[in-house]
């Protein structure tokens, strides 16, 4: 008796293929070989998210609104020296992921097979050397199996051209397999066209297209926020501003790339390569900039010391290997073809930015855990409230994110068919608010205005700035200031003429 089960066959392809989803809705297949699973030889085709049609009361022939997976020349060629042997059909099976345990069976409770073996063929539930299937219990017409064989010594057969209609949302996917073991160097050419309803935007990426136009939007006000204090105050801006004009600059630059990208996939089925490399390119300079302006606040870089000095080195180093690490990731992973990248690829890619992240966080938790003590040991109080703040938004953000992770982890080990695609969109999303919020917070707190140069380095004879701050021994100030110490404090504004300097004495004096 023939016994249908889980789809264990599938279960190890489907968990590879959407781990990363192909990046173009015109899947192309050049000289692709078929590999062997348990005993059949199979290539995927393709695993997409696909909205149901729009509904067409007026009965109107033209596409606009239709969900469909068209088959355009998808041509199998063998070998010369085996085109006189006979052959069983190639197969297309394109199916919706709840009904893959449609697919497959086993004889008595056998090991599970996909072809059809002669056991199960004397039983009369299929025929052998084709694809073991049957009609969903949800959906009767699918799975879709269809395919073509050789005739006589050709070389190249092509499956008839057809046009399939998606009458119902879901994760589809498509997979070429055939059972003759003399058709195991056969390779596939053609190509396959799958479309939403919107455009040619796969299901699970269409909502980043209007998620990156609101994100734009969010930019253009953020920076007229901070332009319009720049150019008011211009004469004010301190170094540190400059660098948080190039974040905005460059996040301006990068949201409106990726909506632009994400138009032209939609609009033509094929991501544009160069717009994205660009809107790739920009990101990656944005969230290291991003990073080293982070960390040089923390260090206290323009507010309790001139520069980084040795540390500028060190600094750089930090920020040209996040760079590369990050761009090769990110150019992987939006430009190659993802659904080729093994996952022990993709994690020799994401670990060396991780712990570069990592590395990142830690530096700039000690360099803040420095800053603040210093500024408490010179009682500059306005200084030590703006750090507290950033401190502590800091940290949210930190806590907020390593919760996200586990999050998306939980996620993704519990949606191994990837049923959940339409929502997958948010968690690519949320890194994006998360450091935009970041940037906010940033540039509330050192935002260009008239007494900016009240948070700028003062100088002071008794502090060593070449050294590091980990490394900084600190004299803790005495809790009742003695007579001289008051009489010295109130006598220094008449000797320097540095408005920075009457500031932070002011602070002293608030004391």
């Amino acid at each position: 008796m023939l016994k249908l089960r889980n789809s264990f066959f599938f279960l190890p392809l489907l968990c590879f293929c959407f781990i990363s989803i192909s990046d173009a809705s015109v899947h192309e297949y050049k000289g692709v070989k078929f590999v062997s699973k348990g005993n059949a030889f199979v290539v995927h085709g393709g695993s997409e998210g696909i909205y149901s049609s729009f509904a067409d009361p007026q009965n109107l022939t033209s596409a606009i609104g239709d969900s469909y997976i068209r088959f355009e020349k998808v041509t199998f060629r063998r070998p010369k020296e085996s085109a006189n042997a006979s052959s069983k059909p190639i197969q297309a099976v394109l199916f919706e992921v709840e009904d893959r345990e449609s697919i497959g069976g086993s004889a008595y409770g056998g090991q599970r097979a996909v072809c059809c073996t002669a056991d199960l063929a004397k039983l009369g539930v299929c025929l052998e050397g084709e694809v073991i299937y049957r009609p969903s219990t949800v959906s009767p017409n699918w799975p879709k199996v269809f395919g073509v064989s050789f005739n006589g010594d050709e070389e190249a057969a092509t499956l008839r051209y057809s046009s399939i209609k998606v009458t119902k949302t879901g994760m589809y996917n498509l997979y070429f397999i055939h059972c003759d073991v003399n058709l195991k160097d056969l390779i596939l050419d053609g190509k396959t066209v799958w479309k939403n309803p919107t455009g040619y935007l796969p299901g699970r990426m269409a909502p980043l297209m209007s998620f990156y136009m609101f994100m734009s939007l969010a930019f253009v006000i953020l920076g007229i926020f901070w332009f319009s204090q720049y150019a008011r105050f211009w004469r004010e801006v301190l170094p540190l501003q400059n660098c948080i004009t190039l974040v905005i600059t460059l996040g301006m630059l990068e949201m409106a790339l990726w909506y632009f990208d994400y138009a032209e996939f939609n609009e033509s089925g094929i991501r544009p390569v160069g717009i994205t490399i660009w809107a790739v390119t920009f990101g990656t300079i944005k969230r290291t900039v991003s990073r080293i302006v982070i960390l040089m606040v923390s260090m206290g870089y323009g507010v309790v010391r001139p520069t980084l000095g040795g540390l500028t080195s060190k600094v750089i180093m930090l920020g040209a290997t996040f760079f590369l690490a990050s761009e090769v990731l990110e150019l992987v992973e939006n430009v190659g073809a993802v659904s080729d990248l093994s996952g022990k690829a993709r994690l020799f890619l994401v670990l060396p930015v991780a712990i570069l992240d990592a590395f990142f966080i830690l530096w700039i938790f000690t360099s803040l855990s420095a800053t603040l003590n210093k500024l408490q040991a010179r009682r500059m109080m306005v200084k030590l409230d703006i750090y507290r703040k950033f401190t502590n938004a800091l940290a949210v953000a930190v806590i907020v994110s390593v919760g996200w992770m586990c999050y998306e982890l939980y996620f993704k080990s519990n949606d191994v068919y990837n049923e959940r695609w339409q929502n997958a969109w948010i968690i690519p999303a949320f890194w994006q608010v998360l450091s935009f919020s970041m940037l906010c917070v940033i540039c509330v707190l050192w935002a260009p205005s008239q007494n900016s140069t009240r948070y700028t380095y003062s100088n002071d004879t008794n502090e060593d700035f070449d050294k590091d701050d980990t490394d900084l021994a600190l004299i803790k100030p005495s809790p009742t200031p003695s007579k001289d110490f008051r009489s010295a404090a109130e006598a220094r504004p008449a000797q320097g003429g540095n408005g920075a300097s009457n500031g932070d004495l002011e602070e002293d004096k608030t004391e």
